[in-house]
């Protein structure tokens, strides 16, 4: 048993599945007037963290981006001064629905890694839960239909109620074991998004013409991902692709550019065989190095080309060939934002 004064729910949201799941944990925490503080992790000064009062148990929830926490909560993680407090990692995955079965995201590295950043920090952990909240990377796939939403959230929700009665009442919680085999086995996947692939995912996002130039995508970005260059929203690496302004968007202007990640691929491949048997005369066998040098050459050239696309936006007639080439641009592909209680219990 664990005996706690206070709580604090550390969170990160993009389309507000993890602030859901937060604001959840709050009301069962006031529920047994326990005194519950919400802190939002993107509005935090990491180099002027406090220390927690021993007695605080601290509850961690952030969404799984490529089977690991985004880098805005790792690091935080890593700048929490030491500690000997009670702490609960949770994390929303990307969940889907097949008649009433919830199909279960990945966690992947996640739980790991953050686990023993704050075990060497003195913390100790209590509890390891995800939740199977509804999938909002759109990129990849079509917005959830609103049945398959708010079934998501009210399945979610009396999990959570079930959750928060067993660790508000001080109880161990490692539900994440269950899924510990294959989270083991993704951890090279973990470790290349977070080294490559978000890089590649920020590149993808561009503003289309419907885009009025409010400001909001580059007001709401909790990372400070967005600025304007040549007088359109334009992604910086900085970005966590957590997808908030792709669906916060008014005007639906924020796409994905399948596009041009389809040409770059198809450069990448033609370039490197170009050079590897044409220029260095190299024949590398190993699959590993292969793959490193097309990597390398392929980063390249989105990072040029991105640039000429957001260039070439100005044009009416390269803009609108960039958009039928996205999936994004489809009305039928929709766009995702989590839902307040009142739309999933009507």
């Amino acid at each position: 048993m664990y005996n706690f004064d206070n709580i604090k729910i550390f969170y990160f949201s993009g389309t507000g599945n993890a602030k859901r799941i937060a604001l959840w944990l709050s009301e069962f925490a006031n529920a047994r007037s326990l005194d519950c503080k919400l802190i939002n992790i993107a509005k935090i000064d990491f180099k002027n963290l406090e220390r927690s009062e021993p007695e605080d148990l601290i509850i961690i929830i952030s969404p799984i981006h490529g089977f690991n926490y985004p880098k805005i909560v790792l690091e935080f993680i890593r700048h929490l001064p030491k500690g000997k407090n009670n702490v609960l990692l949770m994390n929303t995955r990307a969940g889907m629905r097949i008649g009433r079965f919830v199909t279960p995201g990945l966690t992947g590295v996640a739980f790991i890694l953050s686990s023993l950043i704050l075990k060497i920090k003195g913390y100790h952990i209590q509890a390891q839960i995800p939740f199977d909240m509804p999938s909002n990377w759109i990129s990849i796939h079509p917005a959830l239909n609103q049945a398959t939403v708010r079934y998501l959230h009210k399945v979610n929700y009396e999990r959570v109620e079930k959750h928060a009665q067993k660790i508000f009442s001080g109880q161990q919680d490692f539900l994440a074991f269950r899924d510990l085999a294959q989270d083991v086995l993704i951890i090279p996947v973990s470790i290349a998004y977070y080294c490559l692939g978000r890089f590649v995912i920020a590149k993808s996002f561009y503003a289309s013409a419907e885009c009025d130039n409010c400001g909001l995508c580059l007001k709401q970005c909790p990372v400070q991902a967005i600025k304007m260059l040549n007088e359109k929203p334009y992604w910086t690496f900085k970005c966590e692709s957590c997808m908030k302004c792709m669906n916060n968007c008014p005007k639906h202007a924020i796409e994905t550019a399948h596009g041009l990640i389809a040409v770059v691929s198809i450069l990448s491949s033609i370039t490197f065989t170009f050079f590897m048997q044409n220029v260095f005369e190299l024949d590398i066998e190993s699959f590993f190095f292969r793959l490193l040098i097309w990597t390398a050459v392929f980063m390249a050239l989105m990072m040029i080309l991105y640039y000429m696309q957001h260039l070439l936006l100005k044009v009416k007639l390269f803009s609108k060939i960039i958009s039928i080439t996205s999936l994004t641009y489809y009305k039928f592909w929709g766009r995702y934002k989590s839902i307040p209680n009142e739309k999933w219990t009507e």
